[in-house]
């Protein structure tokens, strides 16, 4: 398994819109496009100098093909929604986790 970690700060002007629209509309497009089977919200525990809320967002995926086939197809399109509805007012990076063992 594989998790497709996408971890964002957010200008306090925008953090509750931001954290409504994920919830309600980006994630569920996330796992509309069939390439993930969950997805978690994480808050980062951090105060950043640049101040804003900090959030991870994980989504569990079952291989590296299929991760690969989402930034093939899918991955631009939800990356321009992003950054149209929230421009400026955050600032995000991404990063690929294997899970090695569950317990």
């Amino acid at each position: 398994m594989f998790i497709y970690n996408v971890t964002t700060n957010i200008d306090d002007s925008v953090h509750q819109q931001w954290l409504q629209w994920m919830q309600e509309t980006h994630i569920p497009d996330m796992i509309a496009t069939g390439k993930f089977t969950e997805a978690k919200i994480v808050k980062v525990l951090v105060e950043e100098e640049m101040g804003g809320q900090t959030y991870s967002v994980q989504y569990t995926t079952d291989s590296k093909a299929t991760l690969q086939d989402f930034y093939l197809n899918d991955s631009d399109r939800l990356k321009r929604e992003v950054l149209v509805k929230f421009a400026d007012k955050i600032v995000s990076f991404e990063t690929e986790l294997q899970i090695v063992s569950e317990h």
